[in-house]
C-alpha cells in the first residue's frame, strides 16, 4: 500500500475489524439491521460483522443484501446490457452518468459481483462525510475520498493527488474504478461529462495524452432511472437557485442519500458502453491540450447517451411540457395518469411560481429525449 495516498484510500483489510466494531455500537446499527435485515436478530448480525476480516467480507454480506433490499423494495424491474464488453480481469475506469449519490455506484457493483467480476473502487465527496458512520461505511465499501472546492492552488493539488490514484488503482493495485462524469449529480435531465474531468486523468501523464487515456481502460457506463431519485427535491433546488446560488441545509447530502434508497425508482438499466480504445483517441492526436479533453469528454457523452433508455415518463414529460402528442405511441393513459399523479405533488409546495416549478420538473424528465 502506498501511503502517500492514506489520506483519502479506502480502508485496507487490516482497518476493517476496528470499523465493524465503531459500526454496531453506532446508535443507528438497530436501523441498518432493520432495513438490510428485516426479521433477523440484530444480536446474530453483531456478532457476524464482528467477524470480518477482510472489505471482501463485508461487500458480500452486508452491501450485497443492502442492495438486493433496495431492489426488491423500491425497483420494479433490473435490467442491463453490454457486460459482455467486460474482459475478465481487466481492470476498468468506468465514468457514469450520475443521477442518484449512492445508488449509481453500488448498482453497479452488485451488477459486477453477479457477473463474476471484482468490485470497484468509488469515488466519494468529501461534502458526503458528514458522520462518521457514514466513513466508515464508505471506506468499507471501497469508497475513497475527493476533495471538492477550495483555492484554484489547492483544487490543482486536490486534482493532480486524485490523478495519481487513480492511475495508482488501475495499474498497481489492480483494481476497477468508479467516478461520476461530472462534479455532482445530474439535476436538469443533461448528462453531461466535465472536460475537466478528462484533464484530470491526464495530469498524472502529462507528457502523452494519448497513453495517458489508454491506460485507464475507461468504459462509458449510463444509468436510466424510470422515476428519478430525488425528482422533487432536484427541481426545488434549481427553482431555488434560478438567482442566487443553491446553499444546501445541514442534512440535506444524508436526506437526498435517504431518499433515493427508498423512494420507488420503477424500472432501472444500466448499460456497459464500448470501452475507449487507443485507436478512438489516436483520432484527436493531434489537438491541442484542451481540444483533446474536450473532444474525449464530447466522445465520452455521445456513449452514454446512446446507452440512456428512455422510458414513458421522459415520453410524457415532453409531450406535457411542449403541450404535444408527439410521442404518445410511447406510453398508455395508465402511464400518463401516473406521472401526472407526481407532478400534482408539486402542489403540496408553497411557492410564488408554481408554473416555473412545474417546468422544471417536467425538464427533469423530458431533457434526455433527444430529438
Amino acid at each position: 500500500m502506498n501511503s502517500n495516498f492514506d489520506d483519502i484510500r479506502p480502508y485496507t483489510d487490516a482497518e476493517i475489524p476496528a470499523a465493524m466494531q465503531r459500526i454496531v455500537e453506532s446508535n443507528f446499527f438497530g436501523l441498518l439491521c432493520t432495513y438490510v435485515y428485516p426479521g433477523r436478530n440484530p444480536e446474530d448480525i453483531r456478532q457476524m460483522m464482528l467477524s470480518f476480516r477482510t472489505i471482501r467480507d463485508f461487500q458480500l454480506e452486508v452491501m450485497r443484501c443492502a442492495n438486493e433490499q433496495v431492489i426488491s423494495r423500491s425497483i420494479a424491474a433490473f435490467t442491463y446490457s453490454g457486460m459482455e464488453q467486460l474482459a475478465p480481469g481487466r481492470q476498468y475506469l468506468f465514468v457514469s452518468n450520475h443521477r442518484d449519490i449512492m445508488l449509481d455506484a453500488c448498482l453497479l457493483q452488485y451488477l459486477l459481483y453477479k457477473h463474476g467480476h471484482e468490485t470497484t473502487e468509488i469515488t466519494f465527496g468529501a461534502n458526503l462525510m458528514s458522520s462518521p458512520l457514514v466513513v466508515d461505511i464508505g471506506k468499507c465499501n471501497k469508497m475513497f475520498r475527493v476533495e471538492r472546492g477550495g483555492n484554484l492552488r489547492d483544487f490543482y493539488l486536490s486534482s493532480r493527488h486524485l490523478s495519481d490514484y487513480i492511475r495508482y488503482v488501475l495499474t498497481e493495485k489492480h483494481q476497477s474504478l468508479w467516478i461520476a462524469q461530472r462534479n455532482g449529480r445530474t439535476k436538469d435531465g443533461y448528462d453531461q461529462t466535465d472536460q475537466g474531468l478528462i484533464k484530470m486523468f491526464c495530469m498524472s501523464m502529462a507528457d502523452d495524452k494519448i497513453r495517458a487515456l489508454a491506460d485507464l481502460h475507461i468504459v462509458p457506463v449510463t444509468v436510466s432511472y424510470e422515476w428519478e431519485p430525488c425528482d422533487i427535491l432536484k427541481a426545488l433546488e434549481l427553482y431555488q437557485s434560478r438567482s442566487q446560488p443553491y446553499v444546501k441545509k445541514p442534512g440535506e447530502d444524508l436526506n437526498s442519500i435517504l431518499t433515493g434508497i427508498s423512494q420507488r425508482k420503477g424500472r432501472v438499466h444500466f448499460t456497459i458502453g464500448r470501452p475507449l480504445k487507443e485507436d478512438d483517441l489516436r483520432q484527436y492526436d493531434s489537438y491541442t491540450s484542451n481540444e483533446y479533453h474536450r473532444e474525449v469528454a464530447q466522445l465520452i457523452d455521445r456513449r452514454i447517451n446512446r446507452g440512456y433508455h428512455l422510458w414513458p415518463n421522459n415520453y410524457v414529460a415532453h409531450d406535457l411540457r411542449y403541450g404535444q402528442q408527439r410521442f404518445r405511441h410511447h406510453y398508455t393513459d395508465a402511464e400518463r395518469d401516473a406521472f401526472l399523479r407526481r407532478v400534482r405533488k408539486l402542489d403540496e409546495f408553497d411557492i410564488t411560481e408554481p408554473d416555473v416549478l412545474r417546468d422544471i420538473f417536467l425538464g427533469i424528465y423530458s431533457n434526455s429525449v433527444r430529438i
